[in-house]
């Protein structure tokens, strides 16, 4: 990652979640970002998707939403998402994006999209625990809950009976 132009920028907080019901199924992902005491929360739907492709999008979008290169703290409850992007991207681009096993890498394609979003920024990963009681996990947890619902329910209200 490159932390060109972010000397003096501001700082950003990020809170992402992403689920799916069942796995896989439906799924959504959430994020909210804060900065200087301003709060803004992005969500999206995908009808057929996976809860790790759902943790990425959440990070993707999120990072993308920023306009301009800044410091970023990114909270997330997947470890996935974080040991991914912190410790195994690397070895998967040595490898040709090929695992240890000599396998293709799954979700390639986003995990590409989120080295690419982080170019720009100069990120740090913190895992929190899911579920525990962590209010912005918690509100973005609800906020992936929410977008689900409504997408769902959109659906079933325009299948001809």
């Amino acid at each position: 990652m490159s932390q060109a132009g972010t000397q003096g920028a501001g700082a950003v907080e990020i809170f992402t979640d992403g689920g799916c019901t069942p796995n896989p199924g439906a799924g959504a992902w959430a994020a909210l970002l804060r900065a200087n005491g301003v709060e803004k929360e992005i969500s999206g739907f995908e009808a057929q998707t996976t809860n790790n492709r759902m943790e990425l999008m959440a990070a993707i979008m999120a990072l993308r939403a920023l306009k301009r290169p800044c410091r970023v703290d990114i909270y997330t409850d997947s470890q996935y998402l974080r040991q991914g992007i912190t410790s195994w991207v690397k070895n998967w681009q040595q490898r040709n994006w090929r695992t240890a096993a000599n396998k293709p890498v799954l979700n390639q394609d986003l995990w590409q999209q989120l080295v690419s979003s982080t170019e720009h920024h100069a990120v740090t990963w913190h895992w929190v625990r899911g579920h525990a009681g962590h209010v912005e996990n918690e509100r973005v947890d609800a906020l992936v809950q929410r977008t689900m619902q409504q997408h769902l329910s959109v659906g079933r209200a325009s299948v001809p009976v």
